[in-house]
């Protein structure tokens, strides 16, 4: 939800940082291999791809989707000290987070959330902007796609952000190259389920289509902090 976000910055000559919490080890996958450090090297890729300056893992583990460990039970203010630390370090001027329902639900994102906002707090960055979806839209394109195959809406109804809550819609078409490129870095994304991956249907997706549906990200800032 920030790739696009990121490139920009980075070929506007903005210093971009990625700071990762977990390898994402217990993801799905049909990976035979160490699947945490398989992603910890596909995420150093994508990084590249957005013209990343600096990549930095937290080292936290993977709570999968049920979230009873991990780095979703860890400790918030250890965690947020931790990253206000490298915020503190960067002298950085805006932080993106997950909205707080973590996009989808998944528990590492909403901890993000709350991590980021702590961090921010403690370290005097001055800008919070939290990556999410317009919901008004996702939920008109989901509703197309039933069209050709059934499915549940009911879980799209409350993920992500409604449309009047969205303060910050980024246009980044013109990097959606340096975008797909970073989400094709995640080759162990694409497989796994008994289902088609989400990544892998979009980058199935010609690339007239991709930049249509990958070419806008949505953020929601919240009130500004005091430096100190």
């Amino acid at each position: 939800m920030t790739g696009g976000t990121m490139a920009r910055l980075a070929a506007e000559g903005h210093r971009v940082v990625l700071v990762v919490a977990t390898a994402g080890e217990l993801g799905l996958s049909a990976s035979q291999q160490d699947l945490g450090v398989v992603r910890t090297r596909e995420a150093h890729v994508s990084a590249k791809a957005l013209g990343c300056a600096r990549v930095e893992f937290l080292g936290y583990r993977d709570s999968g989707l049920e979230g009873t460990r991990g780095f979703a039970r860890a400790d918030v203010a250890e965690a947020a000290g931790r990253l206000a630390e490298l915020l503190h370090e960067e002298r950085a001027d805006l932080l993106t987070t997950y909205d707080p329902t973590g996009g989808y639900g998944h528990p590492d994102h909403v901890q993000v959330h709350r991590v980021g906002a702590l961090a921010a707090e403690l370290a005097g960055t001055l800008r919070v902007w939290e990556a999410t979806v317009d919901r008004t839209l996702l939920l008109r394109g989901l509703r197309l796609a039933r069209l050709a195959r059934r499915f549940d809406l009911t879980p799209f109804k409350s993920a992500y952000t409604p449309r009047a809550d969205i303060t910050h819609t980024v246009n980044v078409r013109r990097y959606t190259d340096q975008k797909r490129a970073a989400l094709a870095a995640h080759a162990t994304q694409t497989t796994g389920g008994d289902q088609t991956r989400t990544l892998t249907a979009l980058l199935s997706l010609p690339k007239p289509l991709f930049r249509l549906v990958m070419g806008t990200e949505w953020y929601i800032e919240r009130k500004r902090l005091r430096a100190r």
